[in-house]
């Protein structure tokens, strides 16, 4: 009910100028997984006040913040319930996206740039969509510089399908500690029950496939 309710709003916003990331963005690259979010990027505010117009017509309401969003600076999130026990949200970050954690600054030209035209698929909906969503190696850049639990496991799934690894790298490099991020992610990817979170999330993980992609992070790093 949550995603197909998600898809129906990207649909009305089919006519605005915007970048999926976040969750829904890792859809596009990897088993899909349900969030009852999607995070999009914007450049300006000409643009927030096009998408606000319609998202107040179809039933969303502009929301408070809470303090523990991922995301800080120029934030916007939209809420629309759907019955009495369920609701969705449109995250809107404009002009640049601000990690909370690092201060890590990732502009929205940068965010564009690294962007295109994919199939956004869901997980508990058949439907797909034609949307521009943000490249598999500049969310992996994201996602690695972010690294809490939920990147981990969405880095892990996206990783053998990155394109250009040293670039990865470089634009790491520029934003923070290299090795300490990359640390992080193996020690969680290596730790007993972190196979068991993943067929949490993704249902049963055949064990080669889950060797193989651990592998591709562990030849990342090693290859430093």
């Amino acid at each position: 009910m949550r995603e197909k309710e998600i898809f129906e709003t990207l649909k009305s916003l089919k006519s605005c100028n915007f970048v999926i990331i976040g969750g829904y963005s890792v859809n596009a690259y990897a088993l899909p997984r349900f969030s009852v979010d999607c995070d999009i990027v914007i450049k300006d505010k000409s643009e927030l006040e096009k998408i606000e117009k319609i998202l107040l017509k179809i039933g969303y309401k502009k929301e408070k913040l809470a303090k523990e969003i991922q995301y800080s600076g120029r934030f916007c999130r939209y809420e629309k319930k759907i019955d009495n026990n369920f609701a969705v949200s449109m995250d809107i970050m404009m002009g640049d996206v601000k990690d909370r954690m690092t201060k890590s600054v990732f502009e929205a030209d940068w965010i564009f740039e690294n962007s295109s035209m994919k199939i956004l698929k869901g997980k508990t909906i058949s439907e797909e969509l034609k949307m521009r969503i943000i490249n598999i190696d500049a969310l992996l850049v994201m996602k690695i510089i972010s690294c809490r639990s939920t990147d981990i496991r969405d880095v892990f799934m996206m990783f053998p399908k990155a394109q250009n690894k040293e670039w990865i790298k470089y634009e790491i490099q520029k934003k923070c500690d290299f090795k300490d991020r990359i640390s992080k992610i193996i020690e969680k990817i290596t730790s007993k029950q972190f196979k068991d979170e993943l067929s949490g999330v993704y249902g049963y993980f055949d064990q080669n496939i889950f060797e193989k992609y651990k592998n591709a992070i562990l030849n990342f790093y090693s290859a430093r």
